[in-house]
């Protein structure tokens, strides 16, 4: 089958190799899965650059999740061939490729109704948004919220959430094009922090209070103006470090303004609790299918396009998702 892997670690769209290998069998537990769409993720390319907390052995092909048909299941699986799923993909043989294989305890069932490619498009940001926003911060209807990078995947998620759960929604982005895209998301508020002055704006549209919660999927300089922006008993949701630094936080300013930092591992839950996936799931295909939320595509790419899709990623040039189809 046909492949993108990467032989030896560094940037993706350098070290990114096409390549002919056997078909992947699957181990117990496992199912092989002929791959429809791939979301891009930022986490893929730190992966390849070797700077992951999960590190995998060389050569592999990168690609954490897919959406696909079952072709081969193993011994005892509950799953059957033909059967559309999605869900994270196992070890070495990830979603850059024609087949993948996908782990069974961790794969959801689609719905009829939920295609490939929307599937894949908001498995990981949606579910990441989920246990943030409900799971991890218990929002609830009236807060305010302060979603940052709120036009990439992982943001525009949290925005759509947000606002159908009832809250008031300040989406922060850079530049014309990722703000009227937050516009249309249905932001209440939107500011561009490349124009305007983070702090003194959300402090303008909240007469002084700052947001109940704050998410924040960038750290670096950001985190800083943003934790002094969260009310009191507010919350300050930690979900990863897009900007490439990890800040820091003193901790009597979240004393003094009696807050809480809460940190989001969702794929922690898959070895510590993974209970709450199927609830999550189950929520989000059903908003899906009910129209109540709409993931933002960025684009779907052929097979060709992947390495530069990714720079596009890196450089932080998308709006929403991007999403890989090997068959095109």
């Amino acid at each position: 089958m046909k492949a993108w892997q990467i032989q030896k670690l560094g940037d993706p769209w350098q070290e990114l190799e096409v390549v002919d290998i056997e078909t992947p069998t699957p181990g117990a537990g496992m199912l092989r899965v002929r791959v429809h769409a791939t979301d891009l993720n930022f986490a893929d390319i730190l992966q390849c650059q070797g700077r992951y907390q999960v590190q995998l052995e060389l050569p592999f092909v990168p690609g954490m999740n897919c959406a696909g048909t079952i072709v081969e299941v193993s011994q005892g699986s509950p799953y059957q061939v033909g059967q559309r799923i999605v869900g994270p993909t196992v070890g070495n043989d990830g979603g850059y490729a024609e087949e993948a294989l996908v782990s069974g305890e961790q794969a959801t069932l689609l719905p009829e109704g939920v295609d490939f490619v929307t599937a894949s498009a908001m498995h990981i940001t949606y579910g990441t948004a989920w246990f943030g926003l409900h799971l991890r911060g218990k929002l609830q209807p009236g807060e305010t919220v302060l979603v940052l990078a709120a036009a990439g995947g992982v943001g525009s998620a949290a925005v759509d959430l947000a606002k159908h759960h009832g809250c008031w929604v300040v989406a922060a982005a850079g530049g014309d094009e990722k703000t009227a895209a937050c516009r249309a998301l249905g932001a209440d508020e939107v500011i561009d922090y490349n124009a305007e002055d983070l702090y003194e704006r959300v402090m303008s549209l909240t007469d002084g209070r700052g947001v109940d919660v704050v998410y924040d999927p960038v750290g670096g300089d950001y985190f800083d103006v943003a934790r002094r922006l969260v009310a009191w008993e507010g919350r300050f949701l930690v979900i990863g470090f897009a900007s490439g630094t990890i800040p820091t936080a003193p901790a009597n300013h979240a004393l003094v303004k009696n807050y809480a930092i809460v940190g989001v591992h969702m794929g922690g839950y898959r070895q510590k609790d993974p209970t709450p996936f199927r609830r999550c799931y189950e929520e989000l295909h059903n908003l899906l299918l009910d129209r109540k939320i709409s993931p933002l595509v960025d684009a779907v790419i052929g097979f060709d396009l992947l390495p530069d899709a990714l720079l596009r990623l890196a450089n932080r040039e998308t709006i929403g998702r991007v999403v890989f189809d090997p068959t095109q």
